[in-house]
């Protein structure tokens, strides 16, 4: 196993999850942001107003990969959801999970310094 790192934005409240990566038209390759939820849920996304191609990465209440939608369609209104409830959803830049081999054999770990 590698451990890769990446500077993320924590959306931890309903309105930091609600506006996401809305009007972002650039962010560097190591960059993305942590959606936190207090329980598992089939939490959907969406890329409405968000510009730039994203990889969605579905996780489990214990940081485990359920299932990864890649390359997601800036500015779609098509409601993007995982295979079954989820806590955590992570937001990178598309080709990220190819590049660095994210998927359901990885897991989130995290740090709220």
């Amino acid at each position: 196993g590698e451990r890769l790192q990446f500077d993320v934005y924590l959306a931890k409240t309903g309105e930091q999850r609600r506006r996401g990566l809305m009007y972002v038209r650039h962010m560097p390759a190591t960059t993305g942001m942590l959606f936190l939820y207090d329980s598992e849920d089939l939490h959907s996304m969406w890329m409405k107003n968000t510009y730039i191609s994203l990889d969605i990465v579905f996780a489990l209440a214990d940081g485990s990969i359920s299932s990864v939608i890649q390359d997601a369609v800036p500015l779609s209104l098509k409601s993007l959801a995982p295979r079954e409830p989820v806590q955590y959803v992570l937001e990178l830049n598309a080709g990220a999970a190819r590049r660095f081999g994210i998927g359901q054999k990885s897991r989130i770990i995290w740090s709220d310094i």
